[in-house]
């Protein structure tokens, strides 16, 4: 398996999802495009791709941030969709994924930073893929946004302040609002930057103080996202051998 990562900040690091792949062996390759990477010319040698998240939105242009080509991506998007490739957007990169697939992005009814408990809708419990997340689960959150939903979309997850926590947009392709890769590591990266954020966290129902964010225990969340990436690495490798 070779997973490619497009990682918009440094901050917005992969976490858990490289630790995932570093402990299966598999390939690893980036587009950090914060530093100017490029992004993939083609996707035939990516089983997996994985967009991270970010402060920018689907909406932002390259004026605003020359680093971030939000077409570009969401054309590498929809060219490994139509490979029948693993796309998991996180975030920005879930936002993305239902751009390109003709969904636009929206405005979240709740700011979320910090780790609160999202609920498995029926789709969502009777999906193999979620077996181990049981009704629910507390996990990380980040964002102001949503995805955006197309005819085929499915919700597996919701949370109190956000009604589109986890999408599934096809058999192998899923987007994620919430940040289940989320390290204690990562979180630090991610306080330093989001100073203006936490200073307001008493003005938002579901945003957690820094010292809050430093005493959550993330392994279980980062455990139940290692089982659904298992099982859905099983189900790519069955369709690919076919």
């Amino acid at each position: 398996m070779h997973l490619h990562f497009i990682i918009h900040e440094d901050f917005e690091a992969p976490g858990a999802y490289e630790q995932w792949a570093k402990e299966h062996h598999y390939t690893i390759s980036y587009s950090r495009v914060y530093l100017g990477e490029p992004l993939p010319n083609n996707v035939d040698n990516i089983d997996m791709l994985i967009i991270m998240g970010g402060p920018q939105s689907p909406a932002t242009t390259k004026q605003e941030c020359p680093h971030f080509d939000s077409l570009a991506e969401q054309a590498v998007i929809l060219s490994a969709i139509n490979s029948k490739k693993i796309v998991l957007g996180v975030c920005l990169g879930s936002q993305l994924i239902g751009e390109a697939l003709g969904a636009p992005h929206g405005h979240s009814p709740e700011k979320e930073i910090g780790k609160f408990p999202i609920t498995l809708t029926e789709i969502g419990k009777n999906n193999p893929l979620f077996v181990d997340f049981g009704k629910g689960l507390a996990v990380g959150h980040w964002h102001n946004d949503m995805p955006g939903l197309t005819q085929e979309a499915q919700i597996i997850a919701y949370s109190e302040g956000c009604p589109r926590q986890i999408i599934a947009y096809g058999p192998l392709v899923y987007g994620f609002q919430c940040h289940m890769e989320l390290t204690l590591d990562v979180v630090e990266q991610l306080i330093a930057h989001s100073e203006s954020d936490l200073n307001q966290a008493a003005k938002y129902r579901f945003v957690d103080t820094p010292s809050q964010l430093r005493s959550h225990d993330y392994s279980e969340m980062n455990q139940k996202l290692f089982g659904f990436l298992d099982k859905l690495s099983l189900n790519y490798l069955s369709l690919i051998k076919k």
